[in-house]
């Protein structure tokens, strides 16, 4: 079993207000969670307008599977015209772990 993990550090565009802020980040969570069957979360950050940090884990019993949905996540993230992607932390987890 391989558990990868990924966190986006986003800034956000023109945003004023933390409902702003909800009404872009949570479209982008659902998304994560809808197409690629992620467990996903924003999970920091929470205080900033225009700040986010989104975590992401998969669990898969096979690594080429499990890079291949990390890649396409972190693809579908830097390609949202609404944020930029500052920075994505990547990591692994085997067994031996």
């Amino acid at each position: 079993m391989y558990v990868g993990t990924l966190s986006f550090d986003l800034l956000l565009g023109d945003v004023r207000s933390l409902k702003e802020k909800r009404s872009i980040v949570r479209p982008i969570v659902a998304e994560l969670q809808r197409k690629f069957a992620v467990s996903a979360a924003e999970v920091g950050d929470q205080d900033l307008h225009r700040r986010a940090e989104i975590g992401l884990a998969v669990v898969s019993g096979e690594t080429g599977h499990l890079t291949d949905v990390l890649d396409r996540c972190e693809r579908m993230i830097a390609a949202r015209p609404e944020v930029e992607l500052l920075s994505v932390r990547r990591r692994l987890h085997g067994d031996e772990d």
